[in-house]
């Protein structure tokens, strides 16, 4: 007999007013690297604000496997890592699985490989198609023995390393994951690590290694550091994740009226090309009480109802948004006039390929889309009713979810299942500010 299946499929009605007061949640990107440099330091940390999504918790869950003691997260996110130091892991039991977290998966990479123990990383179906290569191949350089399944994706197979060697690594493509990979891997090298960037990407990596007391140096799109050093505990406070609040911004600002606060919003100047593009488009957004929350940049956002118009994307502003880009497509079906975007090839290869995903589903929704290797150009219009397919893509669903705003009609967004990896209190969220969204679990 056969087990039957589930999936989680939301249903989007158009809705009203867009207004509310509402706390972020905790930064993904943030929360897996507190909790790798806290593991690998000496003390014990304190983590406020973790976001406790399937994604940062596949992280945690891996170096509880490999002997690290963890406490939390508590009712309040909060969560203690008792740090074993750079070469206090062990070996773990049994492949370590990793989920849908590409973050996971690539960083980690870059730890292990440094390892005298063998390792190996499993992951679900969409990670098993994400391009693994881009790690693979600086690891080996350094001396890693480290492989991926036929395909250059996972799952990855580490065996003990002998002595990694430091590499000068210039990156193909605009990766932070890669580039914090190479960095984390350099720790455990002979020599220096110098990697150098096409195009600025998010330097949350660097910003922690200074924050448990890593000496890092970055010299514009150059960050170079020696092997060989140690971490030190610390207490780090997790800033909301723009890539979550985006959402918000975007339901804000496409909502007929509407004013919307959001608190806590990580401003990293790294992470915040979606604002750069949709002042461009002509919306109207305040930032307020700017302050620091560690070595992080952190502003309240209040969103006002805005008539957008289409612009075309500045290519300097799509590293700085490039997770953001499913939302972005939704405030462009709603702007008038055509948005372009090139140079966006790194779209292809997320969770889903998220420029042809997008375009089908708006597609379906009646919005005119021309798509382009490294990009698409979208024409404003009415919004309608159908049913989308997130393609398990959690960025895909929340974006289509929030489009109802200015539907005529409801929405039927297939494979929604993911939406916990990064956000799992969206739906609550959105329907406290104004949306209309109900969740329905379909046996397959």
């Amino acid at each position: 007999m056969t087990q039957q299946s589930s999936s989680l499929t939301f249903h989007a009605k158009p809705a009203g007013p867009v207004n509310g007061d509402i706390t972020i949640p905790g930064d993904k990107s943030i929360s897996h690297r507190s909790i790798m440099f806290a593991s690998l330091a000496e003390g014990t940390s304190h983590i406020r604000g973790f976001l406790p999504g399937q994604d940062c918790l596949a992280t945690m869950n891996a170096f509880k496997a490999m002997g690290v003691e963890i406490q939390g997260p508590d009712e309040n996110n909060n969560v203690v890592v008792n740090g074993v130091g750079m070469h206090g892991l062990t070996a773990p039991t049994q492949a370590l699985d990793v989920g849908n977290s590409g973050t996971s998966i690539r960083l980690l990479s870059g730890i292990l490989a440094g390892q005298s123990f063998a390792s190996e990383m499993i992951g679900d179906e969409s990670l098993n198609k994400r391009p693994m290569m881009r790690v693979v191949t600086p690891l080996q350089q350094m001396g890693a023995n480290i492989s991926a399944a036929d395909g250059g994706t996972p799952p990855l197979t580490i065996d003990a390393a002998s002595q990694l060697k430091a590499i000068n690594y210039p990156l193909p493509m605009a990766s932070a994951q890669v580039k914090s990979c190479v960095l984390l891997a350099g720790m455990y090298a002979e020599g220096t690590t110098v990697v150098t960037e096409p195009g600025i990407t998010r330097d949350h990596t660097e910003r922690m290694l200074k924050a448990f007391g890593y000496p890092v140096a970055v010299d514009g799109n150059k960050v170079t550091l020696q092997g060989g050093g140690k971490l030190t505990a610390c207490d780090i406070t997790v800033p909301g994740d723009i890539s979550s609040a985006t959402f918000f911004i975007i339901a804000g600002l496409i909502a007929e009226q509407g004013s919307l606060t959001l608190r806590n919003v990580g401003m990293n100047p790294t992470r915040i090309g979606v604002l750069n593009i949709v002042r461009k488009m002509g919306a109207n957004i305040e930032i307020i009480n700017e302050r620091k929350a560690g070595d992080e940049p952190v502003a309240d956002l209040v969103v006002h109802a805005t008539q957008l118009k289409g612009c075309d994307i500045d290519d300097a502003d799509v590293p700085l948004a490039i997770d953001e880009f499913p939302a972005i497509f939704i405030a462009a079906a709603c702007a008038k006039g055509v948005t372009r975007l090139r140079n966006a090839e790194e779209l292809r290869v997320k969770e889903s390929d998220r420029i042809q995903a997008m375009a089908d589903g708006l597609e379906i929704l009646g919005i005119d889309c021309t798509v382009f290797d490294d990009g698409i150009d979208i024409t404003g219009g009415q919004l309608t009713t159908g049913t989308v397919d997130s393609q398990h893509d959690h960025r895909i669903a929340m974006a289509f979810a929030i489009s109802s705003l200015r539907s005529s009609g409801t929405i039927h967004i297939l494979d929604c299942d993911n939406v916990a990896t990064s956000f799992p209190v969206f739906v609550k969220l959105a329907n406290e500010v104004g949306l209309n969204i109900t969740q329905e679990i379909v046996n397959e």
